[in-house]
């Protein structure tokens, strides 16, 4: 289970201490003029050692296209594309061989397969997004030519929260800060929760909004394949990823029909719906409002401090974690959670396409 997608499928390959990581996109239509470079941005936005808030672990990310490309064109061939690994550590894993790391896949993978990578986690590790990157960021562009935006923001680390509604900030403030959350003010609070974390030798958690405009009506299928649902396996699929939460999400519980309904009406001769509680989506199908939803990421799970686990021998033993780890992944999580949007969008727009 490599491979993500329908029409517009990414097949991901690598470990995060081996030779590269890459991938192979399948179903990207012809014709479609690349911007490389914003395609590098999105690969910098993920990369490690940007801030004072990340992993020192320095990589320049710099992605390398082997097919599928000419003249800066898309080919409707598989676009085969790997970026190099120059910054590994893996001697900060030698004494995790043996061990079984709390919270981390360390157990089940080797429970599953008898035999694991444990340096940085190889194929469990973080690392790994950066093929989901490369193959959102080009799914972005062709999106983008639909007029179809899409726009992720930390919007909580820790117990820190911003209240306001997406509609009523500016997003384009999102990357003007290292925590990238829109309101300046509550990001040098989270910035100082995020340092003060690292500092006592812990990890923190968070929540990543996403807002898609302009979205057309018809995206998605009424029974098992479901545009939320389909955007909720995605993001899920996320390393860290707890929870997912659509439109009024779980505070709807509370809510009656009354209060929670969108009511449609009439505006410049489209239908529209005076509140979105339906985050965009009714009956598994876009309705044409901003698609809207959260995606809670647990506290990084290494942390320094010593805890109690075992070993492959049975053996209850005390350990501490070494290497160069994130005192909190959701900064680094805003484009991935972008990409995998972008990635599902294309795919059920290629979809859609087929019955215009």
């Amino acid at each position: 289970m490599n491979t993500f997608g329908n029409l517009y499928k990414l097949t991901s390959f690598g470990e995060s201490h081996g030779k590269a990581i890459g991938g192979v996109i399948d179903g990207c239509p012809a014709g479609i003029s690349l911007d490389f470079n914003k395609i590098q941005i999105e690969l910098n936005r993920r990369k490690p050692g940007q801030s004072k808030i990340t992993t020192h672990r320095k990589e320049a990310d710099e992605v390398e296209f082997l097919s599928g490309i000419y003249e800066g064109k898309t080919t409707g061939a598989p676009i085969a594309f790997l970026v190099w690994n120059i910054d590994q550590k893996s001697n900060d894993y030698d004494n995790l061989y043996e061990l079984f790391r709390p919270s981390h896949a360390d157990f089940t993978y080797f429970s599953k397969y008898g035999i694991r990578d444990p340096r940085g986690g190889g194929r469990s590790s973080a690392r790994i997004t950066l093929s989901r990157v490369v193959a959102g960021a080009i799914a972005k562009q062709i999106l983008e030519k639909e007029n179809i935006s899409i726009q992720a923001y930390t919007s909580q680390v820790g117990n820190l929260t911003l209240q306001a509604d997406y509609s009523t900030l500016d997003l384009l403030q999102t990357e003007s800060n290292i925590v990238r959350c829109p309101d300046k003010n509550l990001a040098v609070q989270m910035i100082d929760l995020i340092e003060q974390v690292r500092k006592n030798q812990d990890t923190v958690g968070g929540v990543v909004s996403c807002v898609a405009k302009n979205v057309p009506v018809g995206l998605g299928e009424p029974e098992f394949f479901k545009l939320h649902s389909e955007l909720a396996r995605a993001n899920l699929s996320i390393n860290a990823a707890k929870a997912f939460e659509l439109g009024s999400g779980f505070s709807s519980a509370q809510m009656f029909g009354s209060q929670h309904n969108d009511e449609f009406a009439i505006k410049s001769g489209k239908i529209f719906t005076k509140t979105n509680n339906s985050g965009g989506i009714q009956g598994g199908i876009s309705n044409g409002m901003d698609i809207y939803f959260r995606v809670a990421f647990k506290p990084v799970a290494t942390i320094i401090k010593p805890q109690q686990t075992v070993d492959i021998k049975g053996n209850e033993v005390i350990f501490s974690a070494k290497g160069r780890h994130d005192p909190c992944v959701v900064p680094r999580a805003v484009p991935i959670v972008e990409a995998m949007t972008a990635m599902v969008l294309l795919d059920f727009y290629l979809l859609n396409k087929r019955f215009l």
